[in-house]
């Protein structure tokens, strides 16, 4: 067999050394030199053209901020998957024990595309608040525990005050029938 092989290679060998032998005709127009009038134009950049490449700059600027806050959404479902596998693994645990969280979280920034005054672009980074979502609920609990001790406090004055007025009116009309009798 690779007697055969190398029996193949050589004769196709010589195929292609007789190729390079022959002449290539070409039709005598072809061959004919032909004079040229018109001089290559030099290549100057086009309104049209310019601002078409506008276009597709600021529509890839756009884009690539598209992606980047896809992918903040991305990472931050990552991490609300994480947190109630995490809450889940600590109920199934049974001896009591601290475990260890499934995911940790280091600072993470997103690419970021700026457009400045003079209308120049920044590739810059934009940083993932990956806790955003924690203060606010802390917050909005925070106020709305503010909010029920308000209300707390405002009915106990509302109780006491009727009780006092209550207690006063009682008073006035036993003085009124005492002074009737």
């Amino acid at each position: 067999m690779p007697y055969k092989l190398s029996s193949l290679a050589r004769e196709t060998m010589r195929e292609i050394e007789h190729s390079y032998k022959q002449h290539i005709s070409l039709p005598f127009s072809l061959s004919q030199p032909t004079t040229v009038t018109n001089a290559i134009m030099p290549l100057q950049p086009q309104q049209e053209n310019i601002v078409s490449e506008w276009e597709r700059l600021v529509a890839q600027a756009q884009r690539i901020n598209q992606m980047a806050a896809e992918l903040e959404a991305t990472i931050l479902d990552l991490k609300a998957i994480a947190n109630t596998l995490n809450s889940q693994r600590s109920r199934l645990q049974e001896n009591g024990k601290a475990y260890k969280s499934i995911c940790k979280y280091l600072t993470v920034s997103v690419p970021w595309v700026r457009q400045k005054p003079d209308e120049s672009f920044i590739l810059t980074t934009r940083k993932v608040d990956l806790f955003r979502a924690e203060r606010e609920a802390a917050l909005l609990a925070q106020k709305l525990r503010q909010q029920t001790k308000r209300k707390r406090l405002a009915s106990q004055r509302h109780r006491k005050n009727k009780n006092t007025t209550d207690a006063d009116t009682s008073r006035f009309f036993q003085r009124a029938l005492i002074n009737k009798s």
